[in-house]
């Protein structure tokens, strides 16, 4: 007879659709939800600070054979957190979105909706997915220097001060930070070979990322075993406009606009500076270079849509029984 499944959930206290709907509403869907399908689920609202650890306890929970699964719910830095614990350990994620964009569900093609993310979940299949990881800190959709990270930070500090919305904000930081542009000087190593770039922004994929409409910005593939380096060209502000411009069309020219390297490990370094900024799914690390960047290939199991929906040699139903 099959077991039941077991997971504990976190969801993180601050995501979006929860300040939205309200743990209450959240907790009697997904309750709902899990019961349904015969899973049998604690559920947690941790806050993002104590997101780790919590999912750290229950992996003990699973090694002692309480919990089979864990789950997180939240957005693209919750799943980050989550799997930086998981990442090699072969205990499977399940994901519920409840962020603002939710890039790794969508490349996925996990269902936003919560209670149909949890039907995922119950139809047991898992995939096999690669993760990022540089200097030790984990990710899953992509890292960057340059442009970006420094947006993220400015952002913060209007919402902080200012109390505007996060799209105002953002707005507002990425003017500042364009009239200030930073140009780094930079020295990438990809599988050996070393090449000097001046550049204000480059941006490391976990897997190669579309460039051309209607899918730009998306994933084919989460497991294809390589890292993509995507360096910017455009050294001058105007230059730097026009380049966001038309990634927000999905216009990019590869040929003039950007020079893309991959690999299985990448290391980025430079003499300018003593300390980098480093984005990682969009969370902001000060970090010493150089920075030492490698792709771990099927370092993470996620429940994910049936094989219809991704390579059937992929994908490997969870077989409950042996629990």
């Amino acid at each position: 007879m099959q077991k039941p499944l077991r997971v504990a959930a976190l969801l993180n206290a601050a995501a979006g659709t929860i300040q939205r709907q309200g743990k209450g509403g959240l907790r009697d869907t997904l309750t709902s939800a899990f019961s349904q399908h015969g899973i049998l689920a604690t559920l947690q609202f941790p806050t993002a600070g104590e997101l780790e650890s919590a999912a750290e306890q229950v992996l003990r929970q699973v090694s002692t054979g309480e919990i089979d699964a864990i789950v997180v719910g939240g957005g693209d830095g919750s799943i980050r957190t989550v799997a930086s614990v998981l990442a090699g350990s072969g205990v499977p994620l399940g994901i519920i979105p409840l962020g603002t964009l939710n890039h790794f569900a969508k490349d996925l093609g996990i269902p936003l909706d919560p209670e149909r993310a949890v039907a995922t979940i119950a139809a047991g299949h898992v995939l096999p997915i690669d993760v990022g990881e540089a200097n030790g800190e984990i990710f899953i959709n992509n890292s960057s220097i340059g442009f970006y990270p420094h947006v993220v930070l400015e952002r913060e500090r209007r919402r902080r001060k200012h109390g505007l919305s996060k799209w105002v904000a953002m707005a507002l930081a990425g003017l500042r930070v364009l009239w200030h542009l930073p140009v780094f000087r930079l020295s990438i190593r990809v599988e050996g070979q070393a090449e000097p770039y001046r550049s204000p922004s480059v941006l490391i994929g976990n897997n190669a990322y579309n460039l051309s409409v209607p899918a730009f910005g998306s994933r084919e593939t989460l497991n294809e075993g390589r890292l993509y380096l995507y360096v910017a060209e455009a050294r001058t502000r105007l230059a730097l406009f026009w380049l966001a411009c038309r990634c927000l069309f999905g216009n990019v020219d590869q040929q003039h606009d950007l020079r893309i390297l991959n690999g299985l490990s990448a290391e980025i370094s430079t003499r300018h500076r003593r300390r980098l900024l480093v984005a990682f799914d969009g969370e902001i690390r000060a970090l010493r270079p150089p920075l030492h960047y490698r792709i771990r290939p099927q370092a993470l199991r996620v429940f994910g849509p049936a094989p219809n929906g991704y390579p059937a040699s992929n994908a490997d139903a969870y077989d409950r029984s042996n629990l």
